[in-house]
């Protein structure tokens, strides 16, 4: 599927990444409550045959990046 589901948890926490990506320039929304369960919030992350295979890495190292910088609540 296009569409990859980064389950975080609480809200805040994806917020604050969804937020963090955006600053790096990547577009990824935030799924929360009451579209999902409360603490089973996610990351949306959509995919298509236009992102090469340095688009995702840049993706997955932007992720590391804000999450060893401890930027979630």
């Amino acid at each position: 599927t296009a569409i990859q589901p980064l389950l975080i948890g609480d809200a805040a926490s994806a917020l604050v990444l969804s937020h963090a990506l955006f600053e790096k320039g990547y577009l990824v929304s935030a799924i929360r409550p009451p579209t999902v369960p409360a603490n089973e919030s996610r990351l949306r992350i959509t995919l298509s045959a236009n992102h090469s295979e340095d688009d995702v890495d840049g993706l997955l190292l932007a992720l590391q990046e804000i999450v060893e910088a401890d930027r979630c609540p």
